[in-house]
């Protein structure tokens, strides 16, 4: 008996292959809640998910806010370096020399009624430099960097 493996593998690979383009663009990228003006918008963990033509969607357990781009009006990028304090003192004064950047994204936008609105939220480092492009592919808009270190972050 002969078996032909080699095409079944082929067939089998090639449809892992499709599979994982298809949801590549289709990932959902960590983030935090962290301000703003939205009401009705918990704080905390949520997926910004970016596969939409039309909107931008930040989901939440409890909620969800969609935004459509063509009423984005500002994007913001900064990064915050916070020394850990407490934890030095706690646990080693070597602490004092690390530092922790954290990353904001600033989304300006109008809402329903025309009035001004803004969203803050905490970006995943590994993923700051794609939802930055893509937000200005879909808005048109550029990003607007608080600082020099910001800019290398988010163009890399």
């Amino acid at each position: 008996m002969h078996f032909a493996p080699i095409p079944q593998m082929r067939l089998l690979v090639v449809c892992l292959f499709i599979a994982s383009a298809l949801t590549a663009g289709q990932k959902a990228d960590k983030a935090e809640h962290v301000g703003g003006t939205v009401a009705g918008l918990p704080r905390g963990a949520g997926v910004i998910d970016l596969t939409s033509p039309r909107q931008f969607v930040f989901r939440t357990d409890s909620a969800d806010l969609k935004i459509p781009y063509d009423r984005v009006n500002l994007l913001e990028y900064g990064q915050q370096v916070d020394r850990r304090y407490a934890m030095a003192i706690v646990i080693s004064p070597l602490l004092l020399l690390s530092k922790k950047r954290q990353h904001f994204l600033t989304i300006g936008f109008a809402d329903q009624t025309g009035a001004q609105q803004a969203l803050v939220l905490k970006v995943d480092k590994r993923n700051v430099r794609t939802v930055l492009a893509s937000l200005e592919a879909r808005t048109g808009r550029k990003v607007e960097f608080q600082d020099i270190e910001a800019r290398k972050a988010g163009k890399g």
